[in-house]
């Protein structure tokens, strides 16, 4: 009988270590996050409190919203945490794309931006939490891990507000004009605010110089504002108003 190359010792050795090496290791059974955020301190901060837990860790990042879905795409995370304000295209739009593209990828929102104007939006668009950067670091984690559960996380204020949509219906008439401007429209009355030109608005929203026309034209309408000089004036006040909060 001809024995096997090796001995007895050494197949057991081998098959062992083979078994070992197939076993996923600990990093394999956290859920994985992916970062959206353009301020490099940000993410820094986020990725390290993730990292800290024992149940999460970060799969990958991006500073802007063009080539947000792109490598969401390509690292699978089980959850993004986007913010609103993204150079190249919103996180609005960004959330759109992503639920179109990978509707398997949960969205929590981390922003600083007002959850009276923004989280509605966030969440038609596709988002399952939002959480304003000035809250509790503690917040952060229990929305990654709410998101994950599949549950809404909202603050009480905005879960009211939902409450009220069934039975006063969409047409409530808003508290603030602003909040009649769709998103896009929106999103042009933020880069105005920024002090952004025409130009450079349709060059980070990549769509045509007339586009931006249109947009501004529409904002004007629905402000009731006269000229490009209210219009302007009152896009800086606001964005100044938004700063402060």
């Amino acid at each position: 009988m001809v024995e096997p190359p090796g001995s007895h010792e050494e197949l057991i050795g081998t098959a062992v270590h083979e078994a070992t090496r197939m076993k996923p290791g600990p990093d394999s059974r956290k859920r994985r996050i992916f970062i959206v955020d353009d301020h490099p301190l940000v993410r820094e901060w986020l990725a390290s409190l993730i990292n800290q837990q024992q149940d999460l860790r970060v799969c990958g990042e991006a500073d802007n919203g063009s080539k947000a879905l792109e490598l969401i795409l390509a690292a699978k995370p089980d959850i993004a945490v986007v913010d609103i304000s993204l150079t190249g295209n919103s996180g609005i739009e960004l959330i759109k794309n992503l639920k179109t593209a990978a509707p398997q990828v949960a969205v929590l929102v981390l922003t600083m931006h007002d959850e009276s104007l923004y989280a509605e939006r966030a969440l038609l668009a596709g988002a399952q939490g939002y959480v304003v950067k000035r809250e509790a670091t503690k917040k952060v984690l229990v929305g990654i891990r709410s998101v994950l559960a599949g549950k809404l996380y909202v603050s009480d204020a905005v879960r009211r507000t939902l409450a009220k949509k069934p039975v006063e219906g969409q047409a409530v008439a808003s508290a603030s004009p602003i909040q009649r401007l769709s998103d896009r429209e929106l999103e042009v009355f933020q880069f105005l605010g920024r002090g952004f030109g025409t130009r450079r608005i349709a060059d980070e929203m990549r769509v045509s110089f007339k586009t931006v026309q249109s947009f501004c034209a529409r904002i004007k309408e629905k402000l009731k504002l006269g000229n490009a000089t209210e219009l302007l004036r009152e896009a800086i006040r606001w964005h100044q108003n938004q700063q402060t909060k």
